[in-house]
């Protein structure tokens, strides 16, 4: 039985160092085997990020931790000590934890040491475990069990995509007269993501000035009983589909094979993405009696602006058709965020002087590692 209503309060994003544009990624990223991309310029022709962010300098050093950037993003919202003592829940998602163990949400809780002695929880996953962690404390606040919590979701993946992780697998394909050209799959997502953090407070009550967002329901679904993997990391896939753990290769192979990037199976992402999902939120909205204008603003956390078209034809054929004006995005400006990207969508949009009372926001985070969805419904109030 829900004992409370769930309201987001405060909303703060962080992002690492300065945007880096288009020409500037490969000064960051490097040349693998001293060569240009050549998928580069086809991939950033057709996701239209303009500028992401890096948490590293030029050579490879870092300059952030995940954890670290979450703690600055919640330091942000939340600027006193009063402020973060008088949290009682911190949930935190990522698809790139600093480290297997300890979890990614202790990480963020030991970079903010004014805090008490409280409830931690780390959902993992990939795009869809910031909404997770999103979820889990709109519950617990529902349920009465607390009172303010903290979520979180950010993505810290920029050392990874550099050159130096795929060179001496390219070396070795060199020396095997094979192939040289880095597989599309591993090539590909290095020009789609972007380093940060975003952050809300959810409380059992609304501000008393100023807005907040009432969250009316929460769903999530995944389709992985019927689908293969489609993007995976540390772990390769085999001919049948199924996917071969990073403990099972020697540390020879783990370096020859680059089987610590991240990698994607394009055909698969394409053929199911936006297909799966939305027929899903359909079904959500014939349950609810929603229509798509009853929706004010749409935030769809999108890969690539390749989808956009793909997502609006996906709409009108269910039915909830949300024209392009009530759309809210800032994948161009801020790139690819993973977990963070709908953490930083809203607090774009709560910050924007655009909302107004009464009116309805609907989030929409797909993700393509076996096909998940989360979707949720906000009230500006």
């Amino acid at each position: 039985m829900v004992k409370s209503e769930v309201y987001i309060t405060r909303t703060a994003s962080y992002f690492p160092n300065e945007p880096i544009s288009n020409d500037e990624m490969e000064d960051y990223l490097g040349l693998i085997n001293e060569q240009a991309s050549k998928s580069r310029r086809i991939v950033l022709r057709n996701n239209g990020i303009k500028n992401r962010y890096y948490a590293l300098q030029k050579d490879g050093t870092p300059t952030h931790t995940n954890a670290e950037m979450v703690a600055l993003s919640i330091r942000k919202m939340l600027p006193t000590v009063e402020e973060l003592k008088s949290i009682d829940l911190l949930t935190c998602g990522t698809s790139s934890p600093d480290q297997l163990m300890p979890s990614h949400a202790v990480m963020v809780h030991g970079w903010l040491p004014e805090t008490n002695n409280i409830e931690v929880v780390s959902p993992s996953g990939v795009c869809a475990s910031g909404m997770h962690a999103l979820k889990y404390a709109y519950m617990s606040i529902a349920l009465g069990d607390k009172k303010k919590a903290v979520t979180a979701g950010s993505e810290r993946l920029s050392r990874i995509l550099r050159s130096d992780q795929f060179n001496l697998e390219v070396k070795r394909l060199n020396e095997l007269e094979s192939n040289s050209i880095l597989a599309f799959e591993k090539d590909f997502l290095r020009w789609m993501l972007s380093d940060g953090a975003g952050t809300f407070l959810l409380e059992n009550k609304p501000n008393t000035e100023g807005i907040s967002l009432k969250i009316e329901w929460m769903e999530a679904y995944s389709f992985a009983n019927e689908t293969e993997p489609c993007m995976y990391m540390a772990s390769d896939k085999l001919e049948d589909g199924t996917l071969k753990s990073y403990m099972d290769y020697s540390p020879q192979e783990l370096t020859e094979q680059s089987i610590l990037s991240i990698k994607q199976d394009v055909k698969l992402l394409g053929e199911n993405i936006v297909k799966l999902g939305f027929t899903k939120l359909k079904q959500s909205f014939i349950d609810r009696n929603l229509k798509g204008t009853d929706i004010d603003w749409f935030l769809p956390h999108m890969s690539s602006h390749f989808f956009e078209d793909k997502i609006y034809a996906a709409l009108v054929e269910n039915g909830m058709e949300i024209t392009k004006e009530h759309w809210f995005t800032n994948l161009a400006e801020q790139g690819n965020v993973g977990a963070g990207s709908i953490y930083q969508m809203v607090d774009g949009l709560f910050h924007s002087g655009k909302l107004q009372k009464g009116q309805k926001v609907l989030l929409a985070v797909p993700e393509s590692s076996r096909f998940s969805y989360v979707y949720g419904l906000l009230t500006v109030c």
